[in-house]
């Protein structure tokens, strides 16, 4: 992923040569908001990223959809996501007033339609299981689906209504961590990580790519899917985590093109996902693909033509937007698609990667949960089914029952 910006690191971005309390590798949006929140509890904390603030916030789409995005077998995510965006309203305030930063937030909800039969029957199962965990969605006739959004094919044949299912500019989101993370002390080292050390069986830091060292009491591995690629890191606890591309458009509706979409859609078609965000500056957000080509991040026409055929069947009017840019990304993606949180196996090593595709969404309460683990040395309860050490092997006993969303803190 190319760095955001060349320009020399800013006054700010200070390094010390004392041991920090925490140890954060990896200025994605996670990396940032573990150590915002950890600084706010008091801890003296360091950042180490050559590009704080890069990574998947400069791709992602931003969709806070804790409904829209449930799956079949990943009920026990539900939970923590649902938790996530509760904490959103306030999360943002807080991280506003600490930057002096608009993040892009808006509480349009989200539209998931259907474009024939068979996407018809499968997003009437999706509304059942909604239904079954308690979940507010509400179903729509095709009619219905085109009032509220009249730029959409003739030929939807229904959709879910989620009026809780939100979104954030994650560029925005990441910038303002950035400054608050500034303004809370956290120091910053513009290095990559490129091996952890480890004495006395118990992590004491990372050695960095131009030779020097970080030491830290404790150390967060917080670099999405390349957090299983760093050097040093014992057998026993390395992190299971690998790449999933996604592709992404962005479009621009032009000034006095009159209303576009006033909402998040989403729509099944031909099998793929493809979603379209609109953001109130005119930038409209078309993904994303989902492949499987470890570390790659190419831009392929394929993919291109993909993304824009799918949105073109969806909304018709999309192919006369001018493109303004198509980027792709690595998703962090554990074995069940839920992330990694909190201590692992060996002493001073935690974990918050393995995201996928919840990142943002997961951003206030990944900062919450870390804060936690790193002051108290363990996970809160509601987050324990998220341990890493549910990977570390069958001698380690069994993750809790998750909670259930109710049982989560708001």
């Amino acid at each position: 992923m190319p760095p955001p910006s060349t320009a020399p690191a800013p006054s700010w971005a200070r390094s010390s040569g004392a041991p920090a309390d925490v140890l954060v590798v990896g200025g994605g949006i996670i990396g940032l908001v573990t150590a915002w929140r950890a600084a706010r509890g008091g801890l003296r904390v360091t950042v180490a990223d050559p590009w704080p603030g890069g990574g998947a916030a400069q791709v992602a789409a931003g969709m806070l959809a804790a409904v829209t995005e449930l799956h079949y077998g990943e009920e026990t995510l539900l939970a923590l996501n649902l938790a996530s965006a509760r904490r959103y309203p306030a999360f943002v305030a807080e991280l506003t007033e600490a930057s002096g930063q608009d993040l892009g937030y808006r509480e349009c909800g989200t539209l998931a339609v259907a474009l024939d039969g068979d996407d018809r029957a499968e997003l009437r199962e999706l509304h059942a299981l909604h239904e079954r965990c308690g979940l507010d969605s509400q179903w729509l006739s095709g009619r219905e689906c085109r009032r509220l959004e009249p730029m959409l094919a003739p030929g939807v044949r229904g959709g879910l209504r989620v009026a809780g299912d939100h979104q954030i500019d994650p560029r925005r989101l990441s910038s303002a961590l950035l400054v608050a993370c500034a303004r809370a002390g956290v120091a910053f080292r513009r290095e990559r990580a490129a091996r952890l050390l480890v004495e006395d069986g118990r992590a004491r830091g990372v050695l960095l790519a131009g030779g020097g060292e970080l030491t830290a009491r404790q150390t967060v591995l917080a670099a999405g899917c390349e957090s299983g690629r760093l050097d040093g890191v014992p057998p026993e606890v390395a992190v299971p985590v690998r790449p999933v591309k996604g592709q992404v458009l962005r479009l621009t509706v032009p000034a006095g093109y009159g209303p576009f979409l006033s909402r998040t859609v989403r729509a099944v078609v031909r099998g793929g996902s493809v979603y379209l965000v609109p953001r109130e500056n005119g930038e409209l957000v078309v993904g994303a693909t989902s492949e499987e080509q470890g570390f790659d991040t190419t831009v392929t026409a394929g993919g291109v033509y993909e993304l824009l055929r799918d949105a073109h069947e969806l909304v018709p009017g999309l192919t006369e937007l001018p493109l303004a840019e198509s980027r792709a990304g690595l998703r962090p993606a554990s074995p069940d698609n839920a992330p990694l949180l909190g201590p692992t196996a060996l002493p001073g090593l935690h974990l918050a990667t393995g995201h996928y595709r919840n990142g943002v969404l997961l951003a206030p309460e990944t900062g919450e949960v870390m804060a936690y683990a790193l002051t108290h040395g363990e996970l809160p309860e509601a987050a324990r089914a998220f341990s890493p050490r549910r990977f570390e092997g069958p001698s380690h006993s069994p993750a809790p029952r998750p909670a259930l969303p109710q049982e989560l803190s708001a």
